[in-house]
């Protein structure tokens, strides 16, 4: 499947989705279930790319367990908001998945977590008769390195609808400009302008640094 395509419903579907977005608008609860059936295949496919940028929470989590607890909160997602068509389904979509994926690297850190306590975080001494480092020591390093893997996924959050939806497409899922501008329906100097203010705002809550 190309990049682009994990945000967009073409053919067949985008004709059904509209159909169950307008039933879901009329009340029709059993259309939040129908949504997501027809839109799994690409959520999958989005949960797995978005994953990939993620690697503190790859480690302990598979495509399926981010997938399955980002369909249950675009569930709950769309007993408040009203998205009125395919696109929107999808960008809301990927809002849930990097809300489950942030939660899940907050979790992975400090002392007391999975990742400052697996064995393979512990290196070998080389005198044995040296000490063990204790947790909170082998947890530092790679929470400051979690801190601003944190910081910077927050800044993604807290973008601006457009420019968010743009910082998705590119850093999650590889599209080009040309692309993009395409599925937006506007310029690829809007893009552009829209990609360059995300990445400013990024880099100035990281001190124009990056997340390593």
């Amino acid at each position: 499947m190309a990049p682009h395509t994990a945000l967009e419903a073409e053919g067949s579907d985008s004709s059904e989705i509209a159909l169950w977005l307008e039933r879901l608008a009329a009340g029709d609860l059993t259309a939040r279930d129908r949504i997501i059936e027809i839109t799994s295949g690409r959520l999958r496919v989005l949960a797995s790319r978005m994953l990939s940028r993620f690697p503190q929470v790859r480690r302990w989590d598979d495509t399926d367990d981010v997938f399955q607890n980002a369909i249950m909160r675009l569930h709950r997602a769309l007993a408040e908001v009203q998205p009125d068509s395919p696109r929107a389904i999808m960008a809301l979509a990927a809002t849930q998945l990097h809300r489950e994926l942030i939660d899940l690297a907050r979790r992975y850190r400090g002392p007391m977590s999975f990742e400052a306590n697996h064995a393979t975080q512990v290196p070998a001494p080389a005198d044995v008769s040296q000490p063990m480092p204790s947790p909170v020591d082998r947890a530092s390093t790679a929470d400051e390195s979690l801190d601003r893997w944190s910081v910077f996924h927050d800044v993604i959050a807290g973008l601006p609808t457009e420019q968010r939806e743009v910082f998705h497409l590119v850093w999650y899922l590889g599209a080009d400009q040309k692309t993009i501008a395409r599925l937006l329906e506007c310029s690829e100097r809007t893009v552009k302008n829209r990609w360059r203010a995300a990445r400013e705002a990024v880099r100035a809550a990281l001190d124009g640094e990056s997340p390593q």
